[in-house]
């Protein structure tokens, strides 16, 4: 082993080669020195004649280093070794290995020239013990799901009971289609696994894809699974409808073409690739899993409701709802790093503590600007009420003056007025709310027997079972008691329609007595725009 890299060297049959040769001639092999950056001269351990070869790390990579162009040998009166300027030099605190020939060597043999009998024996040791070097390696690479290849990898992948398939198994295209609505990137994972319509064949993508922002629909390749090789796996066009485990911003999936065998084996990178979405799954759908996602997404998970949760927290099975608290503009990435974490098969769903404005605005812009012109005014307004939006932190209302100030800062834009602010903050009370639950649990309790106590508690755990999940749904609820007048003498009294014109209100972020975040949902569709004088 290499104590620099703690791996295994890897040695060259050229620099066997030489290394037997120094050896054979009395010389002294692979002797080690430490390099440092400041220094450039090193003195050898023995008198010198001459120097065979050095050796060494640079560039984090195996390098032979050259003499004259790299080094110089100072000669027998310093005796040392001299790294040159312009010359390559081993990585700072690395060890070179210096090959050279003694002053006063005994060694009968001293031809080591090409054809000498010397050297043709030294290349003939030197082969069989590179091909012990390389023999070495191979198995240590073997070992490795990243560099293990053939029937190595069948091995190793055989531990987390993944075997590759053969060309029995068929494959086609499966079409992702988005959701309508669904803005940003959605990331399918290989692995996903799809069913025929009545789900008596099982599918999984062999590659990951990506469906960028703005594409409607995407292609990616896929295989039949485990089970189903040969006749099974040859499905007719558009039966390959369902998906095992939900993929976000994903409406439905079909093939437009019918599957066909195979024209090979599966190749060892889709076999690495299906061996680590095996190996992640292991350890995806816990809540710790979750929990770390979203914190290295800079979020704060606040609540988790699971199926295995207590009764207050207790959601459907297969499906685990977290409250999160994070900005925004955070949500996606957060969405995005939880819907990779979680288990084939379970719905995560991530709940937000947000109010959401969506102000209509009527603006009075620059007359004789084109239709395309206006409409880039109109997401200019949009774009810059976002980014007052975006400068608010937890707990801070949206000021109406400033929405305001906002609108009127932008170029081409002469006049403006907010018509109407619409205010709806997240569900965080379940389906039914609270209110479902205790209703529940009143009519049972009417109904048991008096005096009963077994059949009371019996009567009780029936109500919470059948009141279902409370996990919160994260739908809109319009609120527009949050929509409040900052107009003197009427301070935190419900806004009226001419102190919303007039840029006198505020949208309170402040639910209960919780601090909660103003999330802005707008499109240019909600500016109106007027032409006003040149």
């Amino acid at each position: 082993m290499n104590i620099d890299t703690a791996t295994l060297v890897h040695r060259p049959f050229g620099d066997l080669v030489d290394d037997i040769l120094t050896s054979v001639v009395g010389g002294v092999v692979n002797e080690p020195i430490r390099f440092d950056l400041k220094v450039l001269t090193y003195a050898l351990a023995e008198p010198a004649a001459g120097i065979r070869g050095i050796t060494g790390t640079a560039a984090a990579l195996p390098r032979t280093f050259l003499l004259a162009i790299d080094f110089v040998f100072s000669g027998t009166a310093t005796n040392a070794v001299v790294w040159l300027d312009d010359g390559t030099r081993p990585d700072d605190d690395t060890t070179f290995y210096v090959d050279y020939f003694r002053v006063d060597s005994r060694s009968p043999l001293s031809d080591i020239n090409v054809g000498s009998v010397t050297r043709t024996l030294t290349e003939a040791v030197g082969r069989e013990i590179a091909t012990v070097y390389e023999q070495i390696n191979l198995a240590y690479l073997s070992a490795f799901v990243d560099t293990a290849t053939g029937t190595s990898l069948d091995y190793v992948v055989a531990i987390l009971d993944v075997t590759r398939k053969t060309a029995e198994f068929a494959e086609g295209l499966v079409t992702f289609f988005r959701t309508a609505g669904i803005d940003g990137n959605i990331t399918i994972s290989a692995g996903t696994r799809l069913t025929t319509t009545n789900g008596a064949v099982v599918f999984a993508t062999t590659q990951p894809r990506t469906l960028q922002r703005g594409q409607v629909r995407i292609d990616a390749p896929v295989r039949a699974d485990v089970g189903f090789a040969g006749e099974p796996g040859i499905v007719a066009a558009g039966t390959i409808t369902e998906m095992s485990q939900p993929v976000a911003g994903i409406e439905r999936v079909s093939n437009l073409d019918p599957t066909a065998r195979a024209a090979a084996d599966e190749t060892d990178e889709e076999l690495r690739t299906r061996a680590k979405s095996a190996l992640r799954a292991l350890g995806k759908a816990t809540l710790a899993a979750l929990d770390h996602a979203i914190r290295e997404g800079r979020g704060t998970p606040v609540e988790f409701f699971d199926p295995n949760g207590p009764l207050a927290t207790r959601s459907e099975p297969g499906t685990v709802t977290v409250v999160v608290d994070a900005e925004p503009e955070r949500l996606p990435g957060l969405l995005d790093a939880v819907h990779s974490t979680r288990a084939a098969g379970v719905l995560a769903s991530l709940v937000a503590r947000y109010v959401t404005i969506t102000p209509r605005v009527h603006a009075t812009i620059t007359g004789g600007i084109s239709a395309p012109g206006q409409e880039q005014i109109r997401l200019d307004v949009v774009a810059a009420l976002q980014a007052y939006v975006d400068g608010l932190t937890r707990g801070d209302p949206a000021d109406g003056a400033a929405l305001l100030a906002a609108v009127r800062a932008v170029d081409d834009v002469t006049a403006a007025t907010i018509v109407d602010v619409v205010v709806v903050r997240a569900d965080l009370a379940g389906p039914d709310g609270d209110a479902g639950l205790i209703e529940a649990l009143v009519q049972a309790a009417r109904l048991a027997p008096a005096g009963d106590d077994a059949a009371l508690r019996a009567a009780l755990a029936g109500a919470v079972t059948a009141a279902g999940s409370q996990a919160p749904s994260g739908a809109g609820i319009p609120d527009r008691s949050l929509l409040q007048s900052t107009a003197e003498g009427r301070a935190g009294r419900p806004a009226a329609d001419d102190e919303i014109e007039a840029g006198t209100f505020a949208v309170s972020a402040t639910v209960g007595t919780e601090p909660w975040w103003i999330a802005l949902s707008m499109v240019a569709g909600d500016v109106e725009t007027e032409a006003g004088g040149a």
